[in-house]
């Protein structure tokens, strides 16, 4: 569903929200916070809670019920894919019926808080001593906090994005393997060696247009653009700096899946079916790869870095990974808002990050507590994502309604025809000049 048409079911809801509040809203006080165990301040009753994503359910569950045990309140967790749960919250902020405590992201968190959708998390974490939101990574933080000042969620975790590569296919065709002191071009060297080897049988890399933060942002920055510049008012893709990342892009994908392949089969399905030997991938994917039926022979590595000064050294700013990091929020017409701040405050403790982590459910939210994650999953070397912490980490690229240029630069008239048409250094210099006007445009229109 596009983001007008949830603008406006989001504004109708202000007035749904009202009504209920009137009828079956809890109006209790906040109860003291429950991080490490303490309770709600009620036993009894039960929540539900949304997520899209199944890889996490069980550890989150495992969480989840360890909190249930403490405060007599029981929780269960439903997973809904990643369309449909929107679909569902939109559903629900227009006078149907919203899970009680679920993940916000960056695309949406704004509207959301605008409206009241989300429970002000303020006077909980006011009372709660165990809550330090200093301790999170500050881009998540500030995601979710309005222009007010006020709180609507919690950092539930953060992701960096690291190169995925099938060591199996390297070596049928005699190619080296990735290492730390990659630049983008010695990966395009090693697709094209590829690509070419298999006379187009197995491609060297994939990306598509959709794999945005897990793939072409990470060049804009190397290259020392900003997709939306910090105070998130601007761009700067059509600049110099953008156009040579993007020209980067356009040299990998002219040695990659043409993108009629990725768009049938997807660049996952590519590489797990022995298609494709390179794509970049993001930290919550981990799980989808090490189960997979040929997972032995799949190695990670840093992202490239891009050699602006050809000194043959990655210096600042050269090698940067996009992070992002979803929010635990709730319902602004829970029956239960303390339970559920309770909850959050759970999830979200140093104690219930830290197990996220070793139960390799993700990185944690919380600086520092994601060294466990890397050795969660026992055959397959994940530490290229926490060593990606020792560069250069940018936060995800949004402003208030994010999917509205987002899905723009897919199309025609983007960067869509770039894609279908690698081998045009001209194509791919006229798509920046027009993603650069997208961008300006979406914004004024905010």
């Amino acid at each position: 569903m596009k983001m007008k048409k949830a603008a406006a079911l989001i504004l109708s809801a202000i007035i749904a929200l009202s009504l209920a509040a009137c009828g079956g809203g809890s109006s209790s006080a906040p109860a003291s916070g429950g991080s490490e165990g303490s309770g709600s301040g009620a036993s009894g009753g039960s929540l539900t809670i949304n997520i899209w994503d199944s890889n996490q359910q069980p550890g989150l569950q495992q969480i989840v019920d360890e909190w249930s045990a403490e405060s007599g309140i029981s929780a269960k967790i439903e997973v809904v894919d990643w369309d449909n749960y929107w679909t569902l919250l939109e559903a629900g902020a227009s006078g149907g019926t919203m899970p009680d405590v679920f993940w916000m992201h960056s695309n949406t968190a704004q509207m959301y808080m605008e409206n009241d959708i989300l429970l002000d998390l303020d006077p909980y974490i006011e009372k709660d001593e165990t809550m330090d939101l200093g301790k999170y990574y500050q881009g998540i933080v500030d995601l979710y906090t309005r222009t007010d000042g006020k709180h609507f969620a919690i950092p539930k975790d953060h992701d960096t994005i690291a190169l995925l590569y099938n060591k199996a296919i390297f070596d049928q065709y005699g190619v080296d393997y990735p290492t730390d002191e990659w630049t983008w071009d010695d990966m395009y060297e090693a697709a094209k060696k590829i690509t070419e080897a298999s006379n187009g049988d197995v491609y060297g890399m994939a990306m598509n247009t959709s794999n945005n933060q897990d793939g072409w942002y990470n060049l804009i920055y190397d290259y020392g653009a900003e997709l939306i510049t910090e105070d998130h008012k601007g761009t700067t893709i059509g600049s110099d700096q953008g156009k040579a990342g993007m020209e980067m892009v356009r040299k990998l994908l002219s040695v990659g899946a043409p993108q009629g392949v990725v768009a049938e089969t997807g660049t996952d399905s590519l590489f797990m079916s022995g298609k494709c030997a390179m794509i970049t991938q993001g930290s919550w994917m981990i799980n989808a790869f090490y189960k997979a039926e040929n997972h032995a022979d799949y190695c990670w590595a840093l992202l490239p870095y891009a050699d602006l000064n050809g000194n043959g050294t990655c210096d600042e700013g050269e090698r940067q990974s996009c992070y992002n990091g979803l929010g635990w929020a709730a319902s602004a017409n829970t029956a239960n808002p303390d339970a559920c701040y309770s909850l959050i405050s759970y999830l979200c403790s140093e104690a219930a990050q830290t197990k996220q982590a070793e139960l390799g459910v993700t990185m944690a939210g919380i600086v520092g507590l994601s060294e466990p994650f890397a050795t969660a999953f026992e055959g397959m070397d994940v530490s290229p994502f926490i060593e990606m912490e020792n560069f250069k980490l940018y936060f995800r690229p949004y402003t208030r309604n994010t999917t509205v240029w987002e899905d723009a630069l897919q199309q025609q008239g983007a960067f869509l025809d770039a894609w279908q048409n690698p081998n045009d250094p001209e194509i791919m210099s006229k798509a920046c000049d027009n993603a650069q006007k997208i961008i300006e445009d979406a914004i004024a229109a905010e």
